[in-house]
């Protein structure tokens, strides 16, 4: 795929993120497209955002589990890239006006006090250069339509970010067990889900250490004061106008989010 076929892509879809509209799978539009390219489609997509003054401020890891790992026909974890725009608090909520068909996941985050470079990065790496962990919700969004992807879709798509709330608990990594740390997941004060850690490549902490491992091939380090979103810990969630998630990891605390508004799907 030449440079002007890459900026196409990437171009349609910061187009769709803008226009609140959906596209159709990049497999339908170009049957032949591999990972790397997807990526690089990816690379222009958020270039575009970052043109309209935004930041990066740090990165997320996607399809960790294996059962959406079996789904795409990938058998390890993508990344995209986390700017300063998907950024929302508990106390704001989040606001569906701005989403297009957006799914809710429960997961911890990371927050670095100092630079993570791979390769060579292990568990212990990530655990000390770890300034703290928090519970968090990350709001998924695709642009392509109905969530008809594969991997090279939810790839050039950033990894399908939508937005994320950090939960204002913080602990440090080396006080927890975060693979059998135990999370609960309640939609409108039932229970929704029920997980462990370990439900993420083993621990979230070996999750990291792959990122930053796969973007030191990359040339592209981890930066202290970045936030890391390790990987779901629960199954997808439809969200609507009106609803309210609590996700509560054990010996660290909870994250609690409310949506207003409507998505554009």
């Amino acid at each position: 795929m030449d440079a002007a076929t890459i900026d196409k892509h990437g171009d349609a879809l910061y187009s769709a993120w803008r226009e609140r509209r959906v596209l159709a799978p990049l497999l339908e539009r170009e049957p032949g497209i591999t990972t790397e390219e997807a990526y690089a489609i990816q690379q222009r997509f958020v270039a575009r955002r970052l043109e309209a003054g935004e930041a990066i401020i740090g990165k997320k890891i996607g399809v960790t589990s294996k059962p959406v790992q079996e789904f795409l026909g990938v058998y390890e974890p993508d990344f995209g890239q986390l700017t300063s725009g998907m950024v929302r608090t508990q106390a704001d909520g989040v606001d569906l006006d701005a989403l297009i068909q957006p799914k809710a996941e429960a997961e911890l985050a990371f927050v670095l006090e100092r630079d993570l470079v791979g390769p060579g990065i292990t568990a212990i790496d990530v655990i000390r250069a770890t300034a703290y962990v928090s519970p968090c919700f990350e709001v998924v969004d695709s642009r392509i339509r109905d969530w008809k992807i594969k991997i090279q879709d939810t790839v050039a798509d950033n990894a399908s970010c939508g937005v994320f709330i950090l939960g204002d608990a913080k602990a440090s990594p080396r006080k927890l067990d975060l693979a059998l740390a135990g999370m609960v997941l309640r939609r409108n004060g039932e229970l929704h889900a029920t997980s462990a850690g370990a439900a993420v490549q083993g621990s979230p902490v070996n999750a990291v250490a792959w990122l930053a491992n796969t973007l030191g091939r990359l040339g592209l380090p981890f930066r202290a004061g970045e936030v890391i979103l390790s990987g779901s810990q629960s199954p997808l969630v439809p969200v609507a106008d009106g609803d309210e998630l609590n996700c509560t990891i054990g010996g660290l605390g909870t994250c609690r989010v409310r949506f207003h508004g409507r998505s554009a799907a």
